[in-house]
């Protein structure tokens, strides 16, 4: 029997070198034959070996995109029902997030996405055999120390997936658990690690439209007094750009993420991207952010319309102003006319 942790952070990066290498990854599931293109790549930037607590370890940097970076450590041969076995987990998530930082990661602390990643392979039978150890299994995928309750444990266990005979995954919100003979891991390892990489963007994307609210919105509430509105129009219509870019984009990036997952059809990976994505409640992430942009554009609208009223506002004050000019320029000249008359 082999064994192999996995575990990775994911973060956002300032514009970073695209990598030498991209990562190739092969499967003996189903899978469409552009699913190679439907799926961002990776670069692999670094890849050096470490020691962690006295174990031979892997340890990688990749990048999505070139504004993404994943750290990721690999050690084989652990025993995953031992009791160390959630410090070594822990220790090699410190090392992701040290990497990260040190390669230009940024909130790495705040805005990151973790995850570890379990492969037994290499046994005989059917992989029920290790259900014996089901409560280790639910305590490694949910991070927890605690002795979980078996409603809790049966609770872990229903987000599985059972594709051939002798494999199963199981999926939980900080880890899964992959039971293969073959040890064919690396196709499942990258959804899993682009499902962690669109729960990031939603978090992201979730953040900036909560500023770019809270900015339209303060925008509003200082125009609303007539004597400022006059005099705000650069500021309106800079913010307005930066609203409208923002919006933009946003329904972009959500549009593309749709057709890519729908690209990938009914196959093992769809219905394996679809189980971690429940897992991650990423539908409801994007009804979230689906909410917001509407609640921008509605914003967006209001302020417009103040817009509009303050320019027919200053219209009526130019004119007004003229006019006034106008009555005192005819009264001078009466007053004159009246003058010379007498004189």
């Amino acid at each position: 029997m082999k064994t192999k942790l996995i575990s990775f952070v994911i973060a956002e990066a300032g514009r970073s070198k695209k990598g030498h290498e991209a990562v190739q990854t092969q499967t003996k599931k189903s899978a469409p034959h552009y699913f190679g293109s439907t799926v961002p790549r990776q670069f692999i930037s670094n890849q050096e070996k470490i020691t962690l607590a006295g174990r031979e370890a892997l340890s990688t940097l990749k990048t999505y995109q070139s504004d993404f970076l994943l750290a990721e450590v690999a050690i084989d041969g652990l025993d995953f029902f031992s009791e160390d076995i959630m410090n070594l987990k822990e220790q090699a998530v410190g090392l992701c997030r040290d990497s990260l930082e040190k390669n230009g990661g940024r909130e790495v602390v705040d805005f990151s996405e973790e995850y570890s990643f379990f492969l037994i392979s290499g046994y005989k039978g059917e992989p029920e055999q290790f259900f014996n150890h089901k409560a280790k299994i639910a305590g490694l995928l949910k991070s927890e120390k605690l002795n979980l309750d078996v409603k809790e444990i049966e609770y872990s266990f229903s987000s599985s997936i059972k594709y051939a005979q002798n494999d199963l995954m199981v999926v939980d919100w900080d880890g899964a658990f992959l039971f293969d003979q073959d040890g064919d891991y690396k196709s499942t390892l990258e959804l899993i690690e682009l499902a962690n990489l669109q729960l990031l963007k939603y978090r992201l994307l979730d953040r900036q439209l909560d500023g770019r609210l809270k900015k339209i919105t303060q925008l509003v509430e200082k125009s609303s007094a007539k004597t400022k509105l006059v005099f705000k129009a650069k500021e309106i219509s800079q913010n307005f750009k930066e609203t409208m870019l923002a919006r933009s984009k946003s329904i972009f990036e959500l549009q593309s993420v749709d057709r890519d997952i729908k690209l990938i059809g009914d196959w093992y990976s769809a219905r394996l991207y679809d189980l971690v994505s429940k897992k991650f409640k990423i539908e409801e992430w994007r009804r979230v952010v689906k909410d917001k942009l509407d609640a921008l554009e509605n914003v967006y609208s209001v302020a417009s319309e103040n817009f509009t009223i303050s320019w027919e506002q200053r219209s009526r004050i130019i004119e007004m102003v003229g006019w006034y000019v106008l009555l005192f320029g005819w009264l001078i000249l009466l007053l004159l006319d009246i003058y010379f008359y007498k004189k």
